[in-house]
């Protein structure tokens, strides 16, 4: 198994610096680049009156000022934006970077946002409904030829036309780990995210999508697994643990990768095991050149042998366009974070090549 990486990006600067937040990934990427092939931006309004960048500008922006990654949403509300337009700033954004976007979507969790933009904000399945309608339209609108109609209980276009259509069909990742939300995975991702996740609490959730791939006849080894979280590290332990508990919100063992370089690529040894292949991960102390060279002269190093220990490698591959059966057919406060805080709440439901 080939293991890839991506870079989980802040939300926004800190208040009275706007530059940080670039002059952070400019100072970070040509160190990181080319093992990290992906970059990441959470889908919010706002945390408080801490300054937030929207994430589908910010992707516009990172994906010519940064034209050698991937880019993509970590992941996208699905009902923030009308999905027919939402297929079409897809398609715009897959033309324009020639095939580096990645669709990351989820159900949506974030009522104060909701709230205070006026948007309808559902129950939870009501939500489950309006994401599966969602990838239904994205697919539709970017596969068939022609105008597309379609009058689902949520959401209808008449004679929507999306030109052009995007070559390749950017992936889909749908991120979130309740038991509705996995089976639409099953029925119509590329690839499946869960944040913040233990090894046990993944694997658990991994075996529930595993069986909804079985249940409709779908190989498992075509959906990819990523994990998305922070990423906290050391040259001792201790170093590492301080690192992780530097935020308003403590990162540990059990929600983040955490430890010497040694010890974190033991843990990402053991998500691979699970098969887990790409990670999107937020470093904590970047541009730290410290933390930047722990990085990528000793962890990535472990990684590469480790799992090249496991089996021959494989040509690098991204998320890619699944085989499943298609539609139709016969994110606790954050603090300077980029998680797409999945719905605790609301047993996880909504959260993203």
């Amino acid at each position: 198994m080939n293991i890839d990486f991506g870079l989980g990006l802040l939300f926004g600067p800190p208040k009275g610096n706007l530059t940080q937040w670039l002059t952070t990934l400019e100072a970070s990427l040509p160190k990181l680049a080319p093992r990290f092939r992906s970059l990441w931006m959470t889908d919010h309004f706002f945390w408080q009156d801490e300054p937030t960048f929207e994430a589908m500008t910010s992707l516009a922006y990172l994906a010519a000022r940064f034209p050698t990654f991937e880019i993509g949403p970590m992941v996208i509300g699905q009902n923030y934006r009308n999905p027919a337009m939402l297929a079409q700033m897809a398609s715009t954004l897959q033309t324009l970077t020639q095939g580096r976007f990645i669709m990351g979507i989820g159900a949506g969790w974030k009522e104060d946002e909701y709230r205070a933009y006026n948007y309808a904000f559902p129950r939870p399945g009501e939500r489950i409904e309006q994401l599966e309608e969602t990838l239904i339209l994205l697919k539709k609108l970017w596969t068939e030829p022609g105008q597309v109609t379609f009058a689902g209980k949520h959401y209808r276009v008449t004679d929507a036309w999306c030109e052009p259509k995007p070559s390749p069909v950017p992936p889909i990742m749908v991120g979130g780990s309740g038991l509705k939300t996995m089976m639409l995975t099953a029925r119509y991702a590329d690839g499946w995210n869960m944040s913040d996740a233990s090894i046990a609490a993944y694997a658990e959730k991994a075996a529930i999508l595993k069986g909804n791939c079985a249940a409709i006849g779908r190989d498992p080894n075509t959906l990819r697994l990523t994990w998305f979280g922070r990423l906290a590290i050391g040259a001792t332990q201790a170093e590492a643990e301080a690192r992780g508990a530097s935020r308003a919100i403590k990162y540990t063992r059990e929600n983040a990768l955490v430890g010497t370089p040694a010890q974190l690529a033991e843990q990402i040894q053991a998500f691979a095991a699970l098969g887990v292949s790409y990670f999107m991960v937020d470093i904590i102390g970047l541009p730290n050149q410290h933390v930047i060279d722990l990085v990528v002269n000793d962890l990535l190093p472990r990684v590469v042998n480790l799992t090249s220990g496991r089996q021959q490698a494989q040509r690098r591959q991204p998320v890619r366009r699944s085989t499943a059966p298609r539609a139709g057919s016969c994110c606790a406060q954050p603090h300077r974070q980029s998680a797409h805080q999945p719905c605790r709440r609301e047993r996880r439901i909504g959260r993203g090549r």
